[in-house]
């Protein structure tokens, strides 16, 4: 398993939209949380949710991207955007200090 960082940026005007899609989305977050390393909203400056940031566990580029395509969210359709990418976290506190 490698870990994926998927940045997803909501289409203006799509709140209501996202909200109606939250219980689902939030279930699917629950019953596959095994494969998340962290997620959470992105939120503007003044505090506006605009966007998801996911790091997950997935095989390769084609199973993040299988994933996040199962998401409610995703049937949703109110992302504008959606990019995927290999990470390699390399230091934080949240590894426990640095890989080098």
């Amino acid at each position: 398993m490698k870990a994926y960082a998927i940045y997803c940026r909501d289409r203006p005007g799509s709140v209501d939209v996202r909200k109606a899609a939250t219980p689902g989305h939030l279930k699917n977050v629950e019953d596959h949380l095994d494969q998340y390393l962290v997620a959470g909203p992105i939120k503007d400056t003044d505090g506006n949710i605009v966007g998801s940031l996911l790091i997950l566990k997935a095989i390769d580029a084609d199973d993040a991207w299988g994933f996040i395509e199962r998401d409610p969210y995703f049937a949703a359709g109110f992302w504008e955007s959606i990019e995927i990418d290999e990470f390699m976290p390399a230091a934080g506190e949240w590894i426990g200090g640095k890989i080098w």
